[in-house]
């Protein structure tokens, strides 16, 4: 891990570290005070810093953060913000890193293309490309251990949580289904489910592990891509629940109206995630 820069954040006591792993780019902040939450996320580019964020927005997420565990009288999580790959070298890299490989690779066929733009017309690229078992592995097995060894932060599995939205939203599922034992709860926001449909839905959620030690969170919104989430996110539900996932417990999939598929979007309601994640209340 090389340190690059640290760097100001509105809302948030301290700074964010940025860093370098082999070529990844990852951002890091933590809370002035030991903590046992930590927050992974996907699309790191676009939690803390408005010069690399695909739109000029962030998600403002350690401000978020802080506002909510505040709410709890708790400490406000470790976040750690992982970029994607894409390059000019390689500009599908994104999708390469996120698209969850094995369901792709083993049968389910994308709809479209792979890159998470839809419904552009872009060039495929083969399914030999795909490396989002190694990207979570990545993330799991050396960024994670090596961010929090420098921080000095205890990992607590019932404390860690993994974020992301859109195709990022499907990586966050499939990390939570890929390394249970690691992250307990996974917060999906407008989960890209119409790049593979219904099958895409049932491999994924059927990968997902068994209900009782974990959360999950699947929310969207109703305008632009989100809108043609509808019937592949209450397939989604449905599978949830015959998991056994109960909602007031372990699952959450809110509708947010009006909202679109962008980082504004996700940031205003990021807050409700956090709540669903953070409480520390009994679940009912």
């Amino acid at each position: 891990m090389e340190i690059l820069k640290q760097f100001q954040v509105r809302g948030a006591s301290g700074a964010v570290t940025r860093t370098h792993f082999a070529g990844r780019i990852v951002d890091f902040w933590a809370p002035p005070t030991a903590t046992p939450y930590l927050l992974v996320t996907h699309d790191g580019q676009n939690i803390f810093d408005k010069a690399t964020s695909s739109r000029n927005r962030t998600w403002e997420l350690a401000g978020a953060a802080t506002k909510v565990a505040a709410e709890f009288g708790i400490q406000a999580p470790v976040i750690i913000a992982v970029f994607h790959s894409s390059n000019p070298g390689d500009p599908y890299g994104r999708g390469k890193d996120l698209a969850p490989q094995d369901v792709f690779t083993g049968g389910v066929e994308p709809v479209v293309n792979l890159s998470g733009i839809w419904p552009t017309p872009e060039p495929t690229y083969p399914l030999s490309e795909l490396r989002g078992n190694q990207y979570i592995k990545e993330i799991s097995e050396t960024i994670v251990p090596t961010i929090c060894d420098f921080l000095n932060h205890a990992i607590v599995p019932e404390a860690s949580a993994i974020l992301g939205a859109s195709m990022g939203g499907l990586a966050a599922l499939n990390t939570l289904a890929r390394y249970p034992d690691l992250f307990r709860t996974a917060l999906s926001f407008s989960p890209h489910w119409i790049v593979g449909r219904e099958p895409l839905v049932e491999r994924l959620m059927g990968a997902l592990p068994p209900a009782g030690n974990h959360k999950i969170w699947m929310s969207r919104g109703t305008k632009s891509h989100d809108s043609r989430y509808g019937p592949y996110q209450e397939l989604a539900n449905q599978l949830a629940i015959a998991a056994g996932y109960r909602y007031g417990r372990d699952l959450a999939t809110p509708i947010f109206n009006y909202t679109s598929h962008n980082e504004r979007s996700w940031a205003s309601y990021v807050n409700q995630s956090l709540r669903f994640w953070l409480d520390p209340r009994p679940s009912r």
